[in-house]
C-alpha cells in the first residue's frame, strides 16, 4: 500500500514500505515511488519482480499503466530495476539512468532491441519534464555506485537520495519518519561506512544539497527524514562520515591463509 508523501490534487507522490518479504530468509527491505503530474508519472528504482503487481495496481489510480513515462533509476543493482522487462511490456515508458549503465539494462531483459528505450544521463545531471513539472537528475556518483543520481522534486521539495541515508529496519519501522535522529544513526552506520565510497564525496553532495529547497530526503532502504530540521541533521551527518576508502588498510588486502 502507498504511503502518502505529497498531494496537492495534481503532483502526487507515494511511497512503498511493505512490497518486498524483508523476512530473515527474504530480500533487503527496499522503498519503491511514484510520482504522478497531471496524468503523467514516473516510478523511481522500482525494484524486481515482487514489488511490480503492488505498483502497477496503485499507478492505475492516477493513469492508465501503459501511459507510465519513465522509470529513473539511481543505478542498476537488482533491487533498483529487476522488474524493467515487465514495465518494458506493461508501457511505453524509457528507462533513465546514468550513462555508465545504458549497456548493462538490457541483462534485466528478454533480449529484444530496446535500446532506443534506454536514455542515459550525462554525469553533470539532468532536467526531466513529467507532466507540467521537472523531475532533476542530481549527480550522486559514489554514494555508492560509480554511476549513481538522485532525483529531486521541486514541486514536492523531496530528495530521493538513492542508497545515501539507507538504514536497515523492518518495513513496518520504514513507514514512519526519522524521530530521533540521534539513536537512528545506528541503523545507519554499518550501511554507509562499507557502501559510500569516500568522505570526499560525501562533503560534495552536501554542498550541493544544501543549495535545494528540501522538505524531505527519501532514501530507498529505511526510514525517511521529514521537516527541515531532520533534513539538516541529515546532511551534517553525511558531510562528516568516515567510509569506504577511507577506512581501508593493507590489513584488508592480504592473500588468505
Amino acid at each position: 500500500m502507498g504511503v502518502e508523501l505529497y498531494n496537492d490534487g495534481k503532483h502526487i507522490v507515494h511511497a512503498f514500505y511493505d512490497l518486498v518479504d524483508d523476512s530473515p530468509t527474504g530480500a533487503v527491505q527496499s522503498n519503491q515511488f511514484l510520482i504522478a503530474d497531471h496524468g503523467h508519472g514516473a516510478l523511481i528504482d522500482p525494484g524486481g519482480n515482487m514489488t511490480y503487481s503492488g505498483l502497477l495496481m496503485d499507478m492505475q489510480q492516477y493513469f492508465p499503466s501503459r501511459d507510465l513515462d519513465y522509470i529513473l533509476a539511481s543505478h542498476p543493482d537488482p533491487d533498483i530495476i529487476a522488474s524493467v522487462n515487465k514495465w518494458f511490456i506493461a508501457s511505453h515508458c524509457k528507462v533513465l539512468i546514468s550513462n555508465l549503465w545504458t549497456r548493462f539494462v538490457p541483462h534485466f531483459t528478454n533480449g529484444k532491441d530496446i535500446s532506443g528505450r534506454i536514455v542515459g544521463i550525462p554525469d553533470q545531471g539532468a532536467q526531466i519534464a513529467l507532466g507540467q513539472c521537472k523531475i532533476i537528475a542530481l549527480p550522486a556518483h559514489f554514494l555508492h555506485s560509480e554511476g549513481n543520481f538522485q532525483f529531486y522534486d521541486p514541486i514536492a521539495k523531496i530528495l530521493f537520495s538513492g542508497d545515501l541515508g539507507a538504514s536497515m529496519v523492518p518495513h513496518e519501522l520504514a513507514a514512519e519518519p526519522v524521530s530521533d535522529f540521534a539513536s537512528h544513526v545506528r541503523f545507519m552506520e554499518g550501511f554507509h561506512r562499507r557502501y559510500i565510497v569516500s568522505r570526499k564525496v560525501a562533503r560534495f553532495w552536501a554542498n550541493m544539497v544544501r543549495q535545494l529547497d528540501i522538505e524531505q530526503i527519501v532514501p530507498q532502504h529505511g526510514s525517511r527524514f521529514a521537516g527541515k530540521a531532520a533534513v539538516n541533521d541529515f546532511i551534517s551527518w553525511v558531510e562528516g562520515i568516515e567510509c569506504g576508502v577511507d577506512l581501508m588498510t593493507q590489513a584488508h588486502y592480504c592473500v588468505p591463509q
